[in-house]
């Protein structure tokens, strides 16, 4: 019986990652010697086995042990590795977005990508949040897809999703304004349609801070908001971002910011993302 709670989650995650010790692909352009010390460091914890996908004579030229895929394209590179299962999984790393994710799609035959970001609160609180892409989630039809393909990827943890649904303000300001309230008719729309299916859901308003004590799915109002908030909470608010995996069955590839350079834990993920079976609590 899965669990609400999600504690224990980035326990599992590690442990799963270790016994996995997938072979794991990360992309790389304009190498730095921080973004191959995090790489180094998943390596060497035993997370994964870890290939960096880039120039090799940069870098090299900044120096590391670990295999090095020699490519000037890493953005299609990644893509070929995953499609061929030279690779169990790939991360972005600081591969360029829009011609990863295009190749992605492309090579994978996927007509959208959905992304659900794994995140951390400056209090250690992780939760899942969806969309974060800026040109996600914004049709009724796939906030309704995000939330489906999310609480399917959140059981597979043995955790049993709960839904906070976000909107553009109160309810109380009803009538201030025609977008507002557009999205606080949709968060009623979606929070019916999802309790229907069996999935404990809330509709918060704009009330995040409240979402964040009682939900581990937060569903934006797009994907634009979903993004400031991953970039407010993990650049400016001293919380932490894991990556954020597209939805997929068949293959494992886990999206990153190029800011930060911290890829470790990203990599950490990807590898126990690998394998579709669930990641059980029972011998916890």
């Amino acid at each position: 019986m899965g669990s609400n709670n999600t504690e224990n989650l980035l326990g599992l995650i590690e442990k799963r990652a270790l016994q996995n010790r997938a072979r794991v692909a990360i992309g790389v352009r304009n190498p730095n010697p921080k973004m191959l010390k995090s790489a180094r460091d998943a390596h060497e914890a035993g997370y994964a086995h870890v290939m960096l996908v880039g120039n090799k004579k940069e870098i090299e030229e900044i120096g590391t042990d670990l295999e090095v895929i020699g490519t000037n394209d890493p953005e299609r590179t990644l893509g070929d590795l995953l499609k061929s299962r030279y690779v169990d999984a790939a991360v972005r790393g600081t591969a360029g977005a829009s011609q990863t994710l295009s190749h992605l799609k492309k090579m994978l035959n996927q007509e959208k990508l959905h992304r659900i970001a794994l995140l951390q609160t400056n209090e250690g609180t992780p939760f899942f949040i969806a969309p974060v892409g800026i040109d996600e989630g914004n049709e009724l039809a796939d906030k309704i897809e995000f939330i489906k393909l999310g609480v399917e990827y959140i059981r597979r943890f043995n955790i049993e999703p709960v839904v906070g649904i976000l909107s553009g303000g109160r309810l109380g300001d009803l009538g201030r304004n025609s977008r507002v309230d557009r999205t606080l008719a949709e968060g009623d729309f979606i929070v019916n349609r999802i309790r229907e299916q069996g999935i404990e859901a809330r509709h918060y308003t704009i009330l995040i801070e409240e979402a964040i004590r009682e939900a581990n799915f937060i569903l934006a109002p797009d994907g634009i908001s979903g993004n400031l908030v991953f970039r407010t909470l993990v650049f400016l608010g001293g919380g932490y971002g894991f990556g954020a995996p597209v939805l997929m069955d068949d293959y494992v590839f886990v999206d990153t910011s190029r800011v930060g350079g911290h890829y470790t834990k990203a990599i950490m993920l990807a590898s126990a993302l690998v394998g579709k079976q669930e990641i059980n609590t029972d011998s916890q």
